[in-house]
């Protein structure tokens, strides 16, 4: 005789298995799992088990099976990964995992589900929904898809269920050197951490003191500093040339002198590295798993776009990004041609906020600007003639109807070239006539476009490069005609811009560069929240 709920009362672990579900483990756990409420989550598992035709996944002969101590094995080592061993119900499996009473085997069974549904969803989709903390800030900043019924059913067909899990976690050459980094700066930990510098004046080549001995003891912990004598209180030659690599690591001009922003660098715990290495690696749970393709990435907080395949870039360059207000966002999107002596129109926020007051004080402001103005944004809007207007009465609602263009040449804002992939933004990579503002650290000046360093490489690389017929010379070349280009990809190019704080170059080094948007902070303020 079958009882309703579909599993046979003449079977006590089927009996008991259903009895459980029915109680709504995940409802007595208060266990949500990305949106999915604990009621949600419980009508699942009584799916996934009525598949099963009511029996347990995990137990064999009153045990746990091998599957069992696969899955366990890899909850208990979720900190490898920055994530809190106990949101998988850690102790909730240990609680069970000795146990020989039907009821309690039925109940570990039961843990060791919702505990690996759970770790699988955080790796497939991260830990943190950012769109939860600030849902415009963070709108497009997780844009993973993930088809959870074909990766459940095979989760629980599998017999490798640990590699399966292993197989969870991103899959990105960066995330898998930056878990080896967070392993490392554990260990720094449990030696005690890195001694704090002293403030005081500034140190440089030639001073001597204790302050010396600190700023030795601390950046030969980090590596940057190989030499035995630690102890000596002179800031010698070496000494510079490791602060000089302190300071390229932390993406401040190596002068080899400590003034307040390295003393502050230096003085940051390595609890709050560890916390930044883990926020990262929180963000490759947000991406779309890609195959090795070459790809164009931008690091916003580092300043700098790389080209190429994953782990073997061929092109890496200094770029401007958005100031505060005006910040780039985080996307990705595919390039699909490139304008060489592009025009620039004016964002009507530019044209009204910046514009029109530079009109009202010089009426001649578009003309030596090398700028047309238009009745609208229509392809066929009729041009105007900016002095037959009287600018000192145009509103800057009024000034929303005009369309302001400025043509190819010199002074363009947008330089040479510009790279396009078509974003609701509006963002997209381009040149610039500053070229001086590349030698500032701080490059957050631009209203949300990224301005390249060496534009001409970018162009000529994204376009198939020597091998398709495209040499800088090339670009160069058409950018002399002053006439505006199109020219299409073969090829549609993926394009990620990022915001990466903590990243590991080709040369093995960890690199930390500042949290310009505070976008850490809030993650950061969340991540104890998502632990439990």
């Amino acid at each position: 005789m079958m009882c309703s709920s579909g599993y046979s009362a003449m079977d006590p672990t089927r009996d008991m298995l259903g009895q459980y579900l029915k109680m709504g483990p995940a409802t007595s756990l208060k266990l949500n799992i990305h949106g999915r409420s604990s009621d949600k989550i419980d009508k699942i598992l009584i799916d996934i088990y009525r598949n099963n035709g009511f029996q347990p996944f995990w137990i064999t002969n009153g045990k746990p099976s091998q599957r069992a101590k696969d899955i366990f094995a890899v909850l208990r080592d979720a900190d490898k990964h920055g994530l809190n061993p106990s949101r998988y119900l850690v102790n909730n499996i240990s609680q069970f995992w000795k146990s020989d009473d039907t009821a309690s085997l039925v109940r570990l069974d039961i843990v060791l589900t919702l505990g690996m549904v759970r770790y699988v969803a955080d790796q497939r989709e991260g830990g943190l929904d950012p769109r939860q903390i600030d849902p415009e800030l963070f709108a497009t900043a997780r844009d993973v898809e993930v088809d959870w019924k074909a990766v459940f059913q095979t989760a629980f067909k599998t017999q490798d269920i640990k590699t399966f899990l292993v197989n969870q976690a991103p899959p990105f050459l960066q995330y898998k050197l930056l878990q080896k980094k967070l392993a490392e700066y554990r260990m720094i930990v449990s030696a005690g951490g890195w001694p704090s510098v002293p403030a005081g004046e500034v140190l440089k080549p030639g001073k001597a003191g204790s302050r010396v001995k600190s700023l030795r003891r601390r950046l030969a912990i980090t590596g940057e500093l190989i030499v035995k004598n630690t102890e000596s209180t002179v800031f010698d030659q070496h000494l510079m040339d490791a602060v000089k690599k302190f300071q390229t690591r932390h993406n401040l001009s190596p002068d080899g002198i400590i003034g307040g922003r390295t003393l502050l660098a230096l003085n940051v715990p390595v609890e709050s590295r560890i916390q930044q290495i883990i926020i990262n690696m929180e963000r490759y749970r947000w991406l779309k798993r890609q195959n090795n393709v070459q790809m164009v990435a931008v690091n916003i907080a580092a300043f700098e776009v790389i080209a190429g395949r994953p782990g073997k870039f061929d092109i890496s360059m200094p770029v401007i990004v958005g100031k505060n207000y005006h910040e780039t966002p985080v996307f990705n999107d595919t390039i699909k041609y490139v304008v060489f002596n592009p025009y620039w129109n004016l964002t009507p926020s530019i044209a009204r906020n910046e514009t029109l007051p530079r009109l009202k004080k010089d009426p001649n402001y578009l003309q030596k600007q090398n700028m047309r103005i238009f009745q609208g944004w229509q392809s066929d809007a009729v041009e105007l003639d900016p002095a037959t207007i009287d600018w000192s009465t145009v509103s800057e609602k009024q000034m929303d109807q005009y369309h302001v263009r400025q043509d190819p040449g010199p002074n363009n804002a947008l330089g040479t070239l510009k790279l396009i992939f078509p974003n609701k933004y509006n963002v997209y990579l381009h040149d610039t006539p500053s070229h001086n503002l590349f030698k500032r650290d701080k490059r957050a000046l631009s209203h949300g476009c990224i301005r390249m360093a060496r534009p001409a490489e970018m162009a000529a690389w994204v376009l198939g490069g020597e091998k398709k017929g495209w040499s800088v010379q090339r670009v160069n070349d058409i950018v002399a005609t002053g006439k505006r280009q199109v020219v299409t990809l073969d090829q549609p190019m993926p394009i990620f811009i990022l915001y990466r704080t903590a990243s590991v170059l080709e040369d093995g080094e960890l690199y930390f560069y500042n949290d310009i948007y505070g976008r850490d902070k809030l993650l950061m303020q969340s991540l104890s929240g998502a632990s439990s």
